[in-house]
């Protein structure tokens, strides 16, 4: 069956990145909390931006999720009338708390309290199917595993569940950024499947990321295998590995020969045409305060800062926490706030306010689920819906 306008309300919805992949399947967003006001402001200039509407293109609360109850969420919703009986969760709670390079401080944090509300509103909101994204700290450190498995623990009373690092780069988006997906699908709307030979029980994190099992747990809990078909685009699956990319810096004055590599994967593809600087705020970006900047060689990302992106590479993760955005292959700045949305595969039109500081721009940008890989799990959830809608 042909499925469309299914309803989903966003949590964390940020710059809406994630948003824009599902509504390009089809989806509609009717309800999105963000309480951080720039990026409320952010979000809807920029899905405004791209022709969106209505309620998919309003933040409709901007409290905390910490004081909001699930009777105000579905209220606020679906307008005080019964939920339907298909409708999703979508969110990816704040990660600096389980990012090795964040804070650690794991479920302990402020930022990490809120995967386990984030946890607890899907439980208590009771959607058909929902989408949870993270970093992938959380599933490769002990500390952080236990705590998943917990969350799991949870979500498996009520769930059915599968969950897998995917790595956008394989997605045609060019950057190197590994993210945690836990999908899920309530098991009264699954029992058609229930039980199937599709669903292998499984009973620990170890046995249901098989490429993960350095990292066992003794965490048991209900999982199933091969049961969600998680999106796959054979002309980049193992990009980072499968081509021969450069790996040395391109000494001054030097032009580096083209490798025999997919050119929608490289960033030169993208923020090295001058067609670029038609789009929308494609002359933002932080000025220079180091002569560092003009030292720093074409490729060298080997640092923790300054790393300068290679014109026939893919980016490392766009993370720009303290401004610490990556400079421009082959001009003496850092990337332009457009520059790091073509990074993040954002769509041409999309628009950040101009009245937006530089520093929310970008980290509202490094937040954000690159869109073509949201579009891949969207498209994902669609065509398992649908299957399961024959």
């Amino acid at each position: 069956m042909k499925l469309d306008g299914i309803p989903l309300l966003s949590f964390f919805t940020g710059a809406g990145f994630l948003d824009i992949g599902f509504l390009q399947n089809g989806f509609h967003t009717l309800w999105h909390n963000e309480n951080y006001l720039p990026f409320v402001k952010g979000f809807e200039a920029g899905v405004s931006s791209l022709g969106y509407s209505g309620p998919s293109a309003k933040v409709q609360n901007t409290r905390s999720v910490l004081e909001i109850g699930p009777n105000e969420i579905l209220s606020e919703a679906f307008g005080g009338n019964k939920p339907p009986g298909l409708f999703g969760i979508i969110g990816g709670p704040p990660c600096p708390d389980f990012s090795v390079g964040g804070k650690n401080k794991g479920e302990t944090g402020s930022n990490g309290k809120l995967s386990e509300v984030y946890v607890n509103r899907i439980l208590e909101i009771n959607p058909a199917f929902f989408l949870f994204e993270n970093v992938p700290g959380l599933l490769r450190t002990s500390k952080h595993r236990e705590f998943l498995a917990n969350l799991l623990d949870k979500l498996t009373s009520r769930y059915v569940v599968d969950i897998k690092i995917l790595n956008a780069l394989d997605f045609g988006v060019p950057q190197d950024r590994e993210r945690v997906f836990i999908v899920g699908f309530r098991k009264t709307y699954l029992r058609p499947l229930l039980p199937s030979p599709r669903l292998k029980k499984l009973v620990s994190i170890s046995d249901s990321v098989p490429r993960l099992r350095s990292y066992a747990t003794n965490a048991f809990f209900e999982m199933y295998e091969n049961w969600f078909p998680w999106p796959e685009v054979p002309e980049f699956h193992g990009a980072k590995s499968r081509f021969s990319w450069p790996n040395e810096p391109v000494e001054k004055g030097g032009v580096p020969d083209r490798p025999p590599c997919p050119e929608s994967l490289m960033v030169g593809t993208y923020i090295c045409d001058e067609a670029r600087f038609s789009l929308p705020n494609s002359d933002e970006w932080l000025s220079p305060k180091s002569s560092k900047i003009g030292e720093v060689l074409e490729g060298d990302v080997s640092r923790k800062s300054f790393k300068r992106l290679h014109r026939y590479r893919y980016s490392p993760t766009a993370a720009y926490g303290n401004n610490e955005v990556h400079l421009h292959p082959t001009l003496p700045r850092r990337l332009s706030v457009r520059e790091a949305m073509l990074i993040q595969s954002v769509p041409n039109e999309y628009k950040l306010p101009e009245d937006m500081t530089l520093t929310n721009k970008f980290k509202t940008i490094g937040n954000g689920v690159p869109v073509k890989l949201s579009a891949a799990i969207s498209g994902a959830i669609l065509s398992f819906l649908e299957e399961l809608n024959k």
